[in-house]
C-alpha cells in the first residue's frame, strides 16, 4: 500500500522481479532521488537506483498527489529502464507463489508479438537465482565515511540499507561502509566500536570471506550486529546450517516473538533464506526470536560472545519502527550504558 520507493531500492530485491498485492500503486508518486541528508545518505531511498528487475502490480496510478511528488512510478521506472506490468491479478499470483514456492519467471518487454515458447526456453536456460553472485554488484567498491561521531562503527556491505547507516549515526557514531570481503585486518585498522553485517541478496553461503570474517569477529569478541542476510552469515560462522525457504518472508507485518520477555513485535522482513533451527543446539548461539506464524528462527544470540544477530529489519523503511531497539542492544554490547 505504501513504501515502494524504499522496496524498489532495497538491495535484498536484487535479481528479484517483485509483485505487489495492493491492488492500486503509485498514486503517491515518487520522491526526488538526489536529495540527500545533511550526512550524504539518500534521504528518501535504500539505495541509489531501483534494484528490482521488474515490478508486477494489479493497477498502476498514473496520476499522483504528495507534498514529496518528484514524478510518478512510471517515470522513475521508465528512467531507470526497469519493465513494469499493470494488470495482473497478483493477490491470485501470490495464492500460486504460496502453493508452489517461488520460481523463476520471465517478464519481457517488446514492440512486436512475443513469442512465449521461445521466452520459457530461455528461462529454462537462464542462471538459477540461487545460483548468481550478488556481492559485486550490490557492495560497495570502496571504503566510504558517513557521519561525525568520535566513536566508529564499521558496516560490511552485503547490500545494506541506507537506513541501517542512519540509525548509526542517530546512535551518535561515525559509519565506515566496507566492500563485502573486507580482512577482519582491514576492518579493525579502523579501530571500531563494533561491526554490523548487512542485509543483502542471494544464499548466505554465496558469502564465504564475509563467513570467515564474522567467525574472526567472534572469536575476537568484537561487538557484531547481523541483519538478515548478515544474520544468516553469523549463523554459519557460528556453526548453524542454512536453507532456502519455500516462499520466504517478505512484508510489514511479520509477528516475531522476542524469548527474553515473551513480547510479540511486528517486523518489517525481506529474506528468502534462513537459519535452521535444528541446527542452534550444536550451534554458538541460542534462539532469541522466533517467528509467531510458523516458528522460524528470527534472532539468535551468542551463548559467551558479543554476537547478536536478527532475520527482520530494524530499520523498518518501510514498516514499523517496533524493533529499532535492536540497535541498542548493539550499543549496549559496545559499552554504551544508556543509548542515545
Amino acid at each position: 500500500m505504501v513504501g515502494y520507493p524504499e522496496t524498489l531500492t532495497d538491495p535484498s530485491y536484487s535479481g528479484q522481479i517483485l509483485t505487489l498485492t495492493y491492488p492500486l500503486i503509485g498514486n503517491y508518486g515518487v520522491p526526488d532521488p538526489s536529495i540527500k541528508d545533511h550526512d550524504g545518505i539518500s534521504k528518501f531511498f535504500e539505495s541509489e537506483k531501483i534494484q528490482v528487475r521488474g515490478l508486477v502490480v494489479h493497477e498502476l496510478s498514473h496520476t499522483a498527489s504528495h507534498w514529496n511528488l518528484s514524478m510518478t512510478l512510471d517515470e522513475w521506472l521508465y528512467n531507470e529502464k526497469i519493465p513494469g506490468i499493470s494488470g495482473i491479478d497478483t493477490r491470485a499470483l501470490t495464492k500460486k507463489l504460496r502453493d508452489t514456492g517461488v520460481m523463476m519467471a520471465a517478464l519481457v518487454v517488446s514492440d512486436s508479438e512475443i513469442d512465449s515458447n521461445d521466452i520459457k526456453k530461455q528461462l529454462a536456460s537462464a542462471p538459477h537465482y540461487n545460483s548468481e553472485k550478488f556481492m559485486n554488484t550490490v557492495s560497495t567498491k570502496q571504503d566510504e565515511i558517513f557521519g561525525t561521531g568520535e566513536k566508529t562503527v564499521v558496516v560490511i556491505d552485503t547490500g545494506v540499507k541506507n537506513a541501517i547507516l542512519r540509525n548509526i549515526i542517530n546512535l551518535g557514531y561515525k559509519v565506515v561502509k566496507l566492500p563485502w570481503n573486507t580482512s577482519f585486518k582491514k576492518i579493525m585498522s579502523y579501530n571500531p566500536q563494533g561491526v554490523i553485517i548487512s542485509n543483502g541478496p542471494g544464499d548466505p553461503q554465496n558469502c564465504p570471506d564475509t563467513v570467515e570474517t564474522a567467525k574472526k569477529l567472534i572469536e575476537n569478541n568484537i561487538p557484531t550486529l547481523g541483519i538478515c542476510l548478515g544474520a544468516q552469515i553469523i549463523g554459519l560462522a557460528g556453526n548453524t546450517k542454512t536453507y532456502k525457504l519455500k516462499y520466504g518472508h517478505r512484508g510489514q507485518n511479520k509477528p516475531c516473538v522476542n524469548l527474553d520477555n515473551d513480547q510479540i513485535y511486528v517486523t518489517s522482513q525481506n529474506h528468502g533464506y534462513g537459519i535452521n533451527p535444528d541446527s542452534l543446539k550444536n550451534s554458538e548461539f541460542n534462539l532469541w526470536f522466533r517467528n509467531a506464524d510458523d516458528k522460524t528462527v528470527e534472532g539468535i544470540k551468542h551463548k559467551t560472545k558479543n554476537c547478536i544477530a536478527v532475520q527482520f529489519h530494524p530499520e523498518a523503511s518501510p514498516g514499523p519502527y517496533d524493533c529499532k531497539f535492536v540497535f541498542e542492544e548493539l550499543g549496549h554490547l559496545m559499552g554504551e550504558e544508556k543509548a542515545a
